[in-house]
């Protein structure tokens, strides 16, 4: 973190890092992506003002000290989109600073994001998902492996799952139901029905797997008996891309998308995938679907017919 930021400021950010943690439940990932993000914002506030600045001056930026900043940042040559993930952190801060301090934040809350063109997720095509589930089988020589590996990939397209809700399973989970209560993003609790498919692929796995079914043990096992780490599946994912000959945009988590986009094109009822998903907003559910305008509605006038 820069010298330039003064101790009471680097105590709050801290502050606001740690209830970001235990309350929101955010990753090591995302803390530090906020901590760098925060900080250069006060980095920046300092050599503006010509030195390192209190809370108390925090409380005192304007509008126009902000636009400032993201014309800085903007120099750097980041993104569009990076600016408006940085902006959305050092709201994020003014927003709990102001409840702590009791200041009225409007001046950066009200500073608006660069548009930016949000990039659609590419589901595939249901013959290529199928495909990829086949294919999967055959990157390990190792039987169970070759099951387990399986396994995750046909819940990640057979339920929607994440790829880290998935390998978050645990032994207790084992044998699969008709349905599985899914602990998501935010703690945000939902349950998924398990396809017939699904169930097969882990009792099969589980049949070959050379570890015990320990109630408290990951389900999915590394080939030394750990949990399974998500690069695994990546990797494998990425042998399958290549021989399959599918774009970089095939990953675990596109495996997702198609679960939504392909039971949309059957059918399905819009607000049910939301569900399904565990999406907090409706808006985000459809622009996870790669299905056009037309078709939307097609759906739309058919589960909610017009009086």
């Amino acid at each position: 973190m820069s010298l330039e930021i003064s101790p009471a400021c680097r105590d709050a950010l801290q502050h606001w890092l740690d209830r970001q943690g235990a309350l929101a439940d955010a990753s090591d990932h995302t803390l530090a992506a906020y901590r760098t993000d925060v900080a250069g914002f006060l980095s920046f506030m300092a050599v503006h003002r010509g030195g390192p600045q209190g809370l108390g001056a925090l409380e005192r930026v304007t509008t126009p000290e902000i636009r400032a900043w993201m014309a800085q940042a903007r120099s750097t040559g980041i993104s569009a989109r990076s600016l408006a993930r940085k902006l959305s952190a050092v709201k994020s801060f003014y927003r709990w600073l102001a409840e702590r301090e009791g200041f009225d934040p409007t001046a950066v809350l009200t500073a608006r994001a660069p548009k930016f063109q949000k990039k659609l997720p590419r589901p595939l095509a249901p013959d290529a998902a199928r495909a990829v589930i086949d294919t999967v089988e055959m990157q390990s020589q190792t039987p169970w492996v070759a099951a387990r590996d399986v396994a995750v990939v046909t819940l990640l397209y057979g339920c929607g799952l994440r790829i880290s809700e998935a390998l978050g399973l645990s032994g207790a989970d084992a044998p699969l139901g008709p349905s599985l209560r899914i602990l998501g993003k935010g703690q945000k609790e939902r349950v998924v029905p398990v396809l017939p498919a699904a169930r097969g692929a882990v009792d099969h796995y589980l049949s070959l797997c050379p570890y015990s079914k320990e109630p408290a043990a990951p389900l999915f096992r590394g080939v030394r008996g750990g949990a399974l780490n998500a690069r695994s599946i990546q990797g494998v994912m990425a042998q399958v891309r290549m021989q399959l000959g599918l774009p970089a945009t095939a990953t675990p988590h596109a495996l997702r998308h198609s679960f939504a986009t392909h039971l949309l094109e059957a059918g399905g009822d819009l607000r049910a995938i939301q569900e399904l998903l565990g999406h907090a907003s409706l808006s985000t559910t459809q622009a996870y679907t790669a299905v056009d305008t037309a078709r939307l509605m097609e759906v739309y006038d058919r589960t909610h017919p017009k009086a």
